[in-house]
């Protein structure tokens, strides 16, 4: 069977797949896993960053297909949907009604299975992971089964699939909860980083008001902190469209995003263009004009030599500024190229095995940031990235798995201290290991136990190190056949 190439956004990770499947129908899915006689991965958006969608030589499940509205009730604030549907079209379904979603991450071109299977969160404040606004779903198991899962029914499969990354089966359907579609008016406030927390305290916790609050860093010094808070108001919208318009061509957020990564200095300058241009006039918007953002707005315009990559820790709420001077020294020390460092606030998960708000409300840390197309680049990003994990560690706290997998397996197994109990269920629900992809490749016990990270790895398994590989056989000098006979004296 010819083989195809799958990848993430990031383009960091080449997967050779044995084939490629879009099923419009639970049960084309179902047959799909239930006859396939080999492994299975999934994905959707394909926004995780480090090889979370697929591993080598599995059937590619694209999710894309499935993504119709199957329940809809606007009296009691609820949809049911297929999970291969992206948030914008959620938002788009709801907003006739006057509803919104009630969490989701900032940007709508995310698929809901996706946002699902790594427990997503955003800026919404009073919330904190997508799980506490799922009252059900429906997965696919390794046998081929339809199960139903909610906090009440089948809840080890519940707590179990959500923040799952795909390990338990394919999230078809899920019933969310939905919130009111207010008008928000946008504040601006700029502050010293040790400001921040007390900030927060006397503004933003237990507000009602508060709908969208974040704080974002201005690298490379980390010292300053711009608090953007959108708060319910009864003002008109100053936009004169209910969801946010998508551009053909991002020009400005290119430019802008191309001179504060690859120009000296200009990065220094953020903070006068953003008191100067970009917060300098009051903004009231609908919730869903906010909550739908188009993640073209940070896509470089180009990642043939450079990529932008994402990484998140997590802390207590009591240790944030404990952890923050620590990210700054590590990432001033590494010179890393980061565009944004912007905190979010999240509550306590309510229950899943690979919860990364495990004991209480905790800080997000959002890094944003540029690296190099290369293996230098790569192992120096191992490097840096591996002290950060230390560093929230010792703070408490713990480390997003979407993203490139830097953590060595003590730091995985001591930020996610129920792994254990994650992998017995993985061997419950599919003993056979059907469903993999590179994230449980490295990390379960049960697995293949194959590091995606190493060189020798990416030499053998991407695109570039076959490409290598050839090219060195091809201009190597051909070894003769015939024996070497010293010459006669």
């Amino acid at each position: 069977m010819k083989k195809n190439t799958v990848n993430d956004v990031t383009q960091l990770n080449p997967i050779d797949v044995r084939a490629i499947a879009r099923p419009s129908s639970v049960a084309a899915l179902q047959q799909l896993i239930k006859s396939h006689d080999g492994p299975v991965s999934f994905g959707g958006g394909r926004y995780s960053m480090g090889g979370q969608i697929a591993t080598d030589n599995t059937l590619f499940i694209d999710m894309t297909g499935l993504n119709a509205v199957t329940g809809y009730d606007p009296a009691k604030k609820e949809i049911t949907v297929q999970t291969g549907a992206r948030w914008q079209d959620v938002i788009a379904r709801i907003d006739p009604d006057d509803l919104s979603v009630s969490i989701m991450q900032s940007y709508s071109n995310f698929t809901v299975g996706g946002a699902l299977s790594v427990n997503a969160h955003g800026r919404y404040i009073g919330q904190g992971p997508v799980i506490h606004s799922v009252k059900e779903i429906k997965i696919v198991t390794a046998d081929g089964d339809l199960k139903t899962a909610s906090p009440t029914l089948n809840k080890d499969l519940f707590y179990g699939a959500i923040g799952g990354y795909g390990a338990l089966g394919a999230i078809v359907e899920a019933k969310l909860d939905l919130a009111d579609n207010v008008n928000v008016e946008r504040s601006i406030v700029k502050m010293p980083r040790a400001d921040y927390a007390k900030f927060f305290d006397d503004n933003i916790r237990g507000n009602e008001n508060v709908v969208f609050h974040n704080g974002d860093f201005y690298p490379p010094d980390y010292d300053t902190i711009t608090a953007v808070t959108y708060s319910k108001t009864d003002k008109p919208a100053i936009v004169p469209d209910r969801l946010r318009p998508k551009k053909e061509v991002y020009l400005a957020e290119y430019l802008s995003i191309f001179a504060m990564t690859q120009v000296p200095g200009v990065n220094k300058l953020r903070p006068v263009v953003d008191e100067k241009i970009r917060f300098k006039t009051t903004e009231v918007v609908p919730r869903n004009y906010e909550a739908s953002r188009y993640v073209e707005e940070l896509e470089p315009s180009t990642r043939a030599m450079t990529t932008f990559v994402l990484q998140e820790y997590f802390v207590p709420a009591d240790k944030l500024d404990e952890f923050a001077p620590k990210m700054a020294a590590i990432l001033q020390k590494h010179n890393v190229n980061a565009l944004n460092v912007s905190i979010r606030h999240a509550e306590k998960d309510p229950g899943a095995v690979m919860a990364w708000a495990q004991q209480g409300e905790v800080f997000a840390f959002v890094l944003y940031y540029k690296q190099w197309n290369n293996e230098k680049a790569r192992q120096d990003v191992g490097t840096w990235t591996r002290e950060l994990i230390d560093a929230a560690l010792e703070s408490g706290g713990t480390y997003y798995l979407p993203y490139q997998m830097h953590a060595t397996e003590s730091q995985f197994r001591q930020a996610y201290p129920r792994s254990d109990e994650f992998f017995a269920l993985k061997q419950k629900y599919d003993p056979t290991q059907k469903f993999r992809n590179r994230l449980w490749d490295k990390y379960d016990p049960n697995g293949p136990k194959v590091d995606p990270e190493t060189p020798q790895f990416r030499r053998e398994h991407t695109k570039l190190g076959q490409m290598k590989k050839k090219f060195a056989e091809a201009v190597a000098p051909k070894q003769s056949s015939r024996k070497f006979k010293p010459p006669t004296p």
